[in-house]
């Protein structure tokens, strides 16, 4: 079984999708952090963001690996555990401009299927373009979105109990930013996929996503047999 999980920054797609994956048994892919450790390599590598060539050529030898289940998940880039690192601001910034690489996202999108297929039981991926893109025959697709606002909310107490110290107002901006490259890239935009459930989590904590998630599955799934 494929469970797809789309939608803009800060929405939740990630902390729905690991605790989903984990309640229904089934491996938890968040290809955001597999463009993330794309973009950490590259800032380490202090390659210029406008050099492409010398980008895919460094992803196409990069190996990144996930290791763990639900909440253990670590994700390893050349056999280093850069879970932590992933995570700052520059290095989702810099995620942000390398996946609107085409090639880029090409060979992303390839490993991302070769994880949901061989993933035994199924797979619950999150990200931008599962439901379209990487697995656009998904058993399940939804799609989460929220107000700007709402996201930024979130993004901001987050941050803040990492101990990143940012403004309220750079966080929104920051999310503005990130929405309006998701959109408007050629290869692979933002949008909602076919025949996706679409959930506004503006309003709703965590559990009243995931128990709406979990119905829709559950009914489906008797209307099915």
């Amino acid at each position: 079984m494929i469970i797809a999980i789309d939608g803009p920054s800060g929405a939740g797609k990630s902390t729905v999708g690991k605790i989903l994956a984990k309640r229904l048994g089934l491996v938890y892919l968040d290809t955001g952090a597999m463009y993330r450790a794309v973009g950490l390599a590259v800032l380490r590598a202090k390659i210029d963001p406008a050099d492409t060539e010398t980008i895919i050529n460094l992803v196409k030898n990069l190996s990144i690996e996930f290791k763990g289940l639900g909440d253990e998940l670590r994700i390893f880039l050349d056999g280093e555990d850069v879970s932590e690192q992933i995570r700052d601001e520059r290095v989702s910034k810099m995620a942000s401009i390398v996946s609107t690489i085409p090639e880029v996202r090409r060979i992303l999108v390839e490993r991302q299927r070769q994880i949901g297929t061989q993933s035994g039981n199924g797979c619950v991926l999150d990200g931008r373009d599962i439901g379209t893109v990487v697995f656009p025959d998904a058993d399940f697709k939804f799609f989460l979105t929220a107000k700007p606002e709402a996201r930024a909310r979130r993004r901001y107490e987050e941050n803040l109990k990492k101990g990143i110290q940012t403004s309220y107002e750079d966080t929104l901006a920051e999310i503005q930013d990130r929405d309006l490259r998701d959109t408007s890239r050629l290869d692979s935009p933002l949008q909602i996929p076919e025949n996706a459930f679409v959930i506004d989590t503006s309003e709703m904590d965590l559990e009243e996503v995931l128990s709406q998630l979990l119905d829709i599955i559950s009914q489906r799934r008797k209307a099915a047999n």
